[in-house]
């Protein structure tokens, strides 16, 4: 039973390694032309610009003066040039308020002092500089003149309330779960692990190679794309896949079983990954693996859990009202999530693409059907398929979202977390498509099962005519 999986994870491995061996090629051919491209429009001038302040950090929606000054202007270098300007690289980043600013006229041996306001559009970084516009319309830009600057996101009351508010309904639910929990069936698996050592590989295997695959396939020149794709993909699993695992009808004890291995499991294969293939992604970031978030999330998880199974024990008749209400409060809590989490994060809105919007649905969706198979290849029952296929689909973006902001400095800290937010988003579609369409099976199936009733004598007779 295991070589028709191996086989699957050995061609799904060297599959996803060529795409990546042909986008790193691409990726190579695309910089080098680039650079070439930026060599040929630098200016040969030997003017010296300087700025006050020399760079800026600066708040979204927020405005600063700058000073300009340009020293060393020669006679011979204004004779080819109609005009020299100001300009942005990212002018969606930010800007020079009122347009680009046209510096004229200048004066040979004369130095020029000018001011100019940059307006901070949305996060990110950029760099002003001077510009100069040649007689034929050709436009090259000083070495010399470059203004870094760097727009980060203030913090916001919103994004603590969120945080607070799904930590508490986490665990309120958990409660729930563990008021559900099967002891019995939890004590099978034990015994016999082969759903979590399926889980396992399809967790820590197969979704951190098709996150870094999918990164350089979508992302080939953009780093911080990557890095967020490749930290969601790493991730354990999250706690969402418990609750889908309820909504349709999966293992919920297995689901349990796998979630609390991947969260400890996640000690040691995260550094792993982020300090091997992840090395390749970034070579100069300085990464530190929070442990005591990951111990935290453990414990997070393990606690309500053990409430809910003393409640179990000790308090039966409430436990069964905690099970009759988890399906229903299961639902509450992911479109909570997801709309609370969508009204949270507009601002990322802005960079989202159409390759932003598939690695978000491609990663997940691909997950729960490798999961699926790979479960289905062992044989394993349906409800345990279900569960292995929801828990290797769905990642724990949290997790993914607080080691990106911990390890990376603004601004590209908020703009690596939009692949986590984008997964986070895009997750639980597949998943609702699912359940409406197993919601309307059912409901198809007991219309018709009910319409071969036979009518019984309590039936109204009609009468014939004669």
């Amino acid at each position: 039973m295991a070589c028709p999986l191996y086989k699957l994870l050995l061609f799904t491995a060297l599959l996803i390694l060529q795409l990546i061996a042909t986008c790193k090629a691409t990726l190579a051919a695309n910089y080098d032309e680039q650079l070439d491209n930026a060599i040929r429009q630098v200016s040969s001038v030997g003017w010296e610009v300087t700025y006050d302040p020399p760079k800026l950090n600066m708040d979204m929606s927020t405005t600063r003066n700058v000073t300009l000054r340009i020293e060393r202007i020669a006679k011979a270098d204004l004779e080819d040039i109609r005009s020299v300007q100001l300009r942005s690289e990212r002018e969606h980043v930010a800007w020079v308020e009122n347009g680009t600013i046209v510096i004229e006229p200048l004066v040979a041996a004369i130095a020029y002092n000018g001011s100019f306001t940059v307006v901070a559009n949305f996060l990110g970084q950029t760099s002003f500089f001077v510009e100069l516009v040649r007689m034929n319309g050709t436009t090259e830009s000083i070495k010399s003149s470059t203004l870094p600057i760097t727009v980060i996101r203030p913090e916001r009351v919103i994004d603590h309330v969120f945080t607070g508010s799904v930590i508490l309904l986490i665990s309120i639910l958990y409660i729930n779960f563990g008021a559900a929990l099967d002891v019995g069936a939890l004590k099978q698996i034990a015994r016999r692990p082969i759903g979590p050592m399926i889980g396992f590989v399809c967790q820590f295997v197969f979704m951190p190679l098709l996150s870094y695959g999918l990164g350089h396939l979508l992302f080939p020149d953009n780093y911080e794309l990557q890095l967020g794709l490749f930290f969601t993909g790493v991730s354990p699993a999250g706690g969402a896949s418990n609750i889908w695992t309820v909504a349709l009808g999966g293992n919920l004890t297995l689901s349990i079983a796998m979630t609390t291995i991947s969260t400890i499991a996640a000690f040691g294969m995260m550094p792993l990954w982020i300090f091997t293939l992840g090395r390749t992604i970034f070579q100069r970031a300085n990464l530190v693996v929070p442990y005591s978030r990951i111990a935290y999330t453990a414990v997070g998880l393990v606690v309500p859990i053990s409430a809910g199974l003393l409640i179990q024990r000790y308090c039966p008749r409430f436990s069964r009202l905690l099970v009759r209400i988890l399906k229903p409060m299961s639902v509450i809590l992911i479109l909570f999530i997801v709309i609370f989490a969508i009204v949270t994060n507009l601002y990322l809105f802005e960079l989202f693409s159409w390759q932003i919007i598939i690695a978000g649905l491609g990663l997940p969706l691909l997950g729960y059907c490798f999961g699926f198979l790979a479960s289905t290849l062992m044989r394993l029952p349906l409800a345990d398929s279900l569960a292995i296929s929801v828990e290797t689909g769905i990642q724990n973006t949290g997790i993914a979202i607080f080691l990106l902001r911990f390890a990376l400095e603004q601004p590209a800290a908020d703009l690596t977390t939009v692949m986590p937010v984008s997964n986070a988003i895009m997750t639980p579609l597949p998943l609702l498509l699912l359940l409406v369409g197993l919601r309307i099976h059912e409901r198809t199936k007991r219309r018709a099962e009910n319409s071969l009733i036979p009518k019984t004598e309590t039936d109204p007779v009609v009468a014939t005519p004669e």
